[in-house]
């Protein structure tokens, strides 16, 4: 089964082969998205194990949604031993979330 996720934007898209499933989560993703994917799996009838490879948005997009749909594609593939690709569909060891422009980061007060 292949999985695709899409975390850049305030609704959530998950395929599992050509199901499509859509949910906005609130400021629940990082708690939820592993329990949504878990429940998608059964409603199907597969499980975890069922995964033969990823296909993650990548971005640009949101930064903390794409950190953490990062982080449990990385964590799935790694654990399963499954192909990761991004949304261009080349082949990575580990997906690094592109934000579409350097980081915002703010300097030190002191």
């Amino acid at each position: 089964m292949k999985l695709y996720l899409d975390t850049s934007t305030p609704e959530t898209v998950l395929k599992l082969n050509d199901q499509e499933y859509r949910y906005t989560f609130a400021n629940d993703l990082a708690e939820k998205l592993l329990q949504f994917i878990h429940d998608k799996l059964q409603e199907n009838g597969k499980t975890f194990q069922d995964i033969t490879e990823i296909t993650f948005m990548s971005g640009p997009g949101s930064f903390t949604g794409l950190r953490i749909g990062a982080t449990v594609v990385n964590t799935l593939a790694s654990e399963l031993n499954i192909p990761l690709y991004n949304h261009r569909g080349e082949k990575h060891p580990i997906i690094t979330p592109d934000y579409g422009r350097p980081a915002n980061i703010s300097k030190p007060r002191k």
